[in-house]
């Protein structure tokens, strides 16, 4: 599989980490592959064969065309039914706020299609989404989401909570985060909710796993308890626990995995 990233223009930059294709003419049939939280909310748009999803009761729903992921807060499963041929733009976690009018909270673990946020402009984005090269496809979408930002929804204390989280790699207090920009805790766990789709208290065990994720791939330690403690967890007990639960693997089983969508998404 082929997979390629590209820089949002400066003014998209603070709401989008990336546009990114990826890309096989091998037909199939594919394996089931697992995907794990990011804190990340992605704008799909499927120009070759679509994917199945596959639900907790293991029923295979098949992806629409076009479409936005929430946030995760555990893995699920993807499957490709024929050539790939998929365009992505990867908002930071509360980056798709400033463009929509609903609250975020309500697609986490879920999809919407992109006709009902936008259904004034579905066919537009249909056709040149849909049918064209990916420079046609980078020039459209930038220019279709600077039409619609709205700076005045950018709620700035919730995306300088965000950049604290992600600075320092999920290892913070909460509680210290409120104090530091003069709010409650409950009044920036609403004003996160509606904006990231996630606590803070989340989003940090998400960001906190992504950097042990990406110790191991970089097979930058000596032991799993090494892992836990430059990742920032209390022990390594705690380090499995979340492992487990965002995943559904051990670490070690994860080792024995051939995963390429982990390594392009979240490494």
């Amino acid at each position: 599989m082929h997979y390629q990233e590209y820089t949002p223009s400066t003014t998209l930059a603070p709401y989008i980490k990336c546009f990114w294709i990826l890309e096989s003419d091998d037909p199939g049939p594919h394996e089931r592959e697992r995907v794990f939280p990011d804190g990340s909310i992605e704008w799909i748009f499927h120009y070759g064969d679509q994917f199945y999803k596959y639900t907790a009761d293991d029923q295979a729903i098949l992806q629409s065309r076009s479409f936005f992921h929430g946030q995760l807060k555990r893995w699920f499963e993807l499957q490709a039914t024929g050539r790939i041929g998929v365009f992505g733009v990867r908002f930071h976690p509360a980056g798709l706020h400033p463009f929509v009018d609903f609250d975020i909270s309500t697609i986490t673990d879920d999809t919407i299609d992109s006709i009902n946020i936008w259904p004034d402009a579905a066919e537009r984005i249909h056709n040149e989404m849909l049918t064209a090269t990916t420079e046609q496809r980078l020039a459209f979408v930038e220019s279709f989401l600077l039409e619609r930002l709205e700076q005045r929804k950018v709620d700035q204390t919730v995306m300088k909570c965000v950049d604290a989280i992600i600075r320092d790699s999920g290892a913070v207090s909460i509680e210290a985060l409120a104090d530091e920009l003069n709010t409650g805790r409950r009044a920036l766990e609403r004003r996160f909710l509606s904006a990231v789709g996630l606590t803070p208290k989340l989003l940090a065990r998400i960001v906190r796993f992504n950097k042990a994720l990406q110790l191991i791939s970089d097979n930058d330690f000596s032991s799993f308890t090494s892992v836990a403690h430059e990742g920032g967890f209390y022990d390594q007990a705690h380090f499995i626990r979340d492992f487990k639960d965002l995943t559904g693997l051990n670490p070690r089983k994860y080792f024995a995995e051939n995963l390429d969508l982990v390594r392009f998404f979240n490494l």
